[in-house]
């Protein structure tokens, strides 16, 4: 059992002093260490042999630790990694909200110094040597990062999942993005279709245009450009199913006239141009080296005068779990870095806005759908991939939440030759009768 020689960490309770497996009274004191006034607060402990740490509130998460050399194989480095295989692996749990969970987790090994690390990984140490860790359901990509053939084969890993899987905690619409709870908005479909017409206020669209929506998804926003803002909407995608889908509800609902869908990398525009253009989510998949070519094909395909809103998540890179698991060939970078190539090509930036705790609401209500639905995901799924998933959005909106990751939209236009672009002095036209607004056809 730990020592309480510091004021900040809980007493010793009866459950806590009721193991004799030394493993277990390791476990409890490294918990203590790395958790501190949070253990016993924010969060419960229960071990495989039963020894528990409760919490002050009932609906405080509980981490669970399932077997004596969980801790190590969580714990020891790769961190971006490890604590993640071990959690997809089942070796540690948790019940309960495990956006708080991350939280107190995060909050916990930040606060850990070098000098402290090192006794703390002999603590480690001295617990049983796990298993190797399986690598079953990490991506295997082949080929040069970001070329054509392997930017498909990422997006495939991502997105090519069962439909019916995205179903169980996506909204109707099958938006799988940040969505925007406007005033008065209330449900998550309602907050996506609010952000799709957000995102056309900033491109002050207008009936007639040519619309291009570059990463399309399963083809929301094409669909609600063309059904009820009056443009010709193209959209994008690398996914094949998310191209077969999308094509199949623009053709349930009789728009092949003004919507379509088409399997196409963004390098592969050609001399086609558009009035506007909008790219959702599909930035973080572009890759560092590949952001001025990015831009550049947006540029070249948008008319003199024209408006383009590049939506993506900034921050520090998601690190070799999120990687391996997730989004293959991810990068996150600051927005001044987005913002910079933005201008190399030729942008000139308008508008930038952050909607992080839009994003951090979002994931939260994907995470309660996926658990309300978790015996169906397993069955659609796998009981890993609703492992990964779960602790992926879980994570995700926690980094939304306290700021270590942002969702910027930032307005960019191609001005006309003499320097001038065709927008609004004021911002007064993005907001006037939005709050909950479904525009009219």
């Amino acid at each position: 059992m730990w020592e309480n020689r510091h004021s900040h960490f809980p007493p010793v309770t009866l459950e806590m002093q009721a193991t004799t497996d030394r493993s277990a009274a390791i476990a409890l004191d490294i918990l203590a260490k790395i958790f501190r006034e949070d253990l016993g607060r924010r969060l419960a402990v229960r071990l495989w042999d039963g020894t528990q740490v409760p919490a002050c509130s009932d609906r405080a998460p509980a981490f669970i630790v399932n077997a004596p050399y969980a801790l190590r194989a969580a714990l020891t480095p790769p961190l971006d990694l490890n604590p993640g295989r071990a959690f997809v692996s089942g070796l540690i749990d948790v019940e309960g909200d495990i956006v708080d969970a991350v939280d107190v987790f995060m909050r916990g090994l930040g606060r850990i110094s070098n000098a402290a690390a090192v006794p703390l990984l002999g603590q480690l140490l001295r617990l049983p040597k796990p298993p190797a860790f399986a690598d079953r359901g990490e991506a295997q990509l082949r080929g040069v990062a970001h070329s054509r053939r392997r930017d498909a084969q990422a997006v495939g890993f991502h997105y090519d999942q069962s439909l019916e899987f995205y179903r169980n905690f996506l909204d109707e619409h099958l938006v799988y993005s940040c969505a925007y709870f406007d005033d008065g908005v209330e449900t998550l479909a309602d907050a996506q279709l609010a952000k799709i017409d957000h995102l056309f206020r900033k491109l002050r669209l207008a009936p007639g245009e040519r619309l291009l929506d570059i990463g399309c998804g399963w083809g929301a926003l094409v669909l609600r450009a063309a059904a009820h803002w009056g443009v010709q909407a193209t959209g994008i995608t690398l996914s094949r199913s998310q191209y077969e889908e999308g094509r199949r509800r623009i053709a349930q609902a009789n728009l092949e006239d003004r919507a379509t869908i088409e399997l196409c990398d963004y390098r592969d525009l050609g001399g086609r141009t558009f009035d506007k253009i909008v790219s959702v989510g599909m930035f973080e998949h572009v890759g560092r080296r590949r952001f001025d070519e990015y831009f550049e094909a947006a540029y070249r395909a948008l008319r003199p005068g024209g408006l383009f809103v590049n939506h993506h998540i900034t921050g520090t890179a998601g690190g070799r779990f999120i990687d391996r698991y997730v989004f293959p060939d991810g990068e996150l970078v600051p927005i001044d870095v987005s913002v910079h190539h933005a201008l190399r090509a030729g942008f000139d930036v308008r508008d930038v806005e952050n909607l992080r705790e839009h994003y951090a609401r979002t994931l939260t209500e994907w995470v309660a759908n996926l658990e309300r639905n978790g015996a169906a995901v397993t069955r659609i799924a796998g009981s890993r991939a609703f492992r990964i998933w779960r602790l992926y959005m879980g994570g995700s909106a926690q980094g939304f939440r306290s700021g270590r990751l942002g969702l910027f939209q930032t307005l960019l236009a191609k001005p006309y030759a003499d320097g001038t672009a065709a927008i609004p002095a004021t911002r007064r036209d993005l907001y006037a009768g939005s709050q909950a607004a479904l525009r009219p056809s």
